[in-house]
């Protein structure tokens, strides 16, 4: 009967627990032999071999046939007569082979022998799964919703593992049932009083790097890779890509025909805004560029405070700043530099000066010569820079200076 409680153990653990064949054999042997040592005092003299299919086993004790009377170790030794009782035909100094009943170990040494399989095997098995996880983190992991809780979600990976989705990993605009698929990032393992934890996260930048190379084949190839990635969990992201290939535009590829790819990841990060733009080493272009959708007028760089001021028309400041302050906030994240955002002095909405105006600080002729390249506001010539200015007016360079300082003073 204890034999077949034991073959039952077996074929539970096989069937059960994720545990490779030889792994499963050495930790049985292991056992045997543990039990063998406390009850004989030594398992240097049994041959223990185990089917793991079947889930079945057999010990054999291998003792020298000596005459009667002379036996000193039961355990190493067996008397002639007790020999030929299992075949006539043994000797004195031959080796007998004996098939070993469970019976003959008492009942507490079974239940014991049980006792410590039950927890060899899963000492085992969470050794396996926190390796196996260890190895994995940064993975997207696909799982179902197990139990809802108010600070977690337990989530069961394909074969049954408990995870753990916390509430500060969610996006704050996460809602799941019980049944519910469910994606998310391997971010944490670690052992808790001697059990594997593994923690989600929707929140972690690399969930969003893992969704961009599913969805990306060149991500994922190798052709694109993504520079710099920031983010506020369901409301914006920005993201900085480089190709490698010239003939790949790394934008577009991120985005997809029509938004295709973007769409997707879109959807599963619950509709959080993404950014998609080239990164470069220009840093005023690469601020510029994390400051979409916001058009820049100018930009002043200080390079050892790792500031930068940005001067902006009146109408694209609450682009450049975005709602809840956001878009400003992941361009300085993006870029490493602290952005103050200034409007100009003059507003889209305010009205440009007439060229005429300046008749008392610029000569006339001079005037007359801006109105001939087709500069007849203040605005129009000041949008033109300065080297195109001397070619097109063929006026001295200091004269030139001169005309902007004076134009530029008006709006100021």
């Amino acid at each position: 009967m204890e034999n077949l409680n034991l073959i039952d153990s077996f074929l539970e653990f096989k069937e059960l627990k994720n545990i490779d064949r030889p792994t499963m054999m050495s930790v049985l042997e292991d056992v045997f032999r543990s039990m063998l040592v406390k009850l004989y005092g030594s398992d240097d003299n049994f041959d223990i071999i185990i089917n793991i299919d079947k889930g079945d086993f057999v010990i054999y004790r291998n003792r020298e046939v000596v005459e009667d009377g002379a036996v000193e170790d039961p355990n190493r030794q067996i008397s002639l007569s007790d020999a030929r009782k299992i075949d006539e035909d043994y000797e004195v100094g031959e080796e007998v082979t004996s098939e070993v009943s469970l019976s003959e170990f008492g009942r507490r040494a079974i239940l014991a022998l049980r006792q410590n399989l039950t927890s060899r095997i899963m000492e085992l098995e969470r050794n396996n799964l926190y390796s196996k996880y260890k190895d994995r983190i940064g993975e997207i992991i696909t799982g179902e919703v197990y139990q809802v809780w108010k600070k977690e979600i337990l989530v069961l990976d394909d074969e049954g593992n408990e995870l753990v989705l916390p509430k500060s990993e969610q996006i704050p605009s996460d809602f799941y049932r019980k049944g519910d698929s469910i994606r998310a990032v391997v971010y944490k393992v670690e052992m808790r009083n001697n059990t594997p934890q593994i923690i989600l996260s929707r929140t972690a930048n690399a969930f969003l790097e893992r969704l961009f190379e599913l969805e990306v084949p060149e991500i994922f190839d190798g052709l694109i890779t993504i520079k710099k990635l920031v983010r506020i969990p369901g409301e914006r992201a920005k993201v900085a890509v480089e190709s490698y290939d010239e003939r790949v535009d790394p934008v577009g590829a991120c985005v997809g025909m029509k938004g295709s790819r973007i769409h997707g990841i879109v959807r599963e990060l619950r509709n959080e805004s993404i950014d998609v733009i080239n990164y470069t080493t220009n840093t005023q272009l690469f601020i510029q560029r994390a400051l979409s959708p916001a058009k820049i007028s100018s930009i002043k760089i200080d390079e050892e405070n790792k500031r930068a001021e940005v001067y902006l028309k009146p109408s694209e400041v609450s682009l450049a700043i975005g709602k809840g302050g956001y878009n400003i906030k992941l361009a300085s994240q993006l870029t490493g530099y602290e952005i103050d955002v200034y409007r100009e002095s003059v507003g889209e909405d305010e009205e440009d000066v007439s060229i005429d105006e300046f008749v008392d600080e610029i000569d006339e002729w001079i005037i007359d010569v801006l109105k001939g390249i087709g500069c007849d506001t203040a605005k129009s010539v000041l949008e033109i820079p300065f080297d195109e200015l001397v070619k097109r007016t063929d006026l001295e360079e200091e004269t030139v200076k001169e005309i902007i300082r004076i134009l530029k003073s008006e709006f100021e």
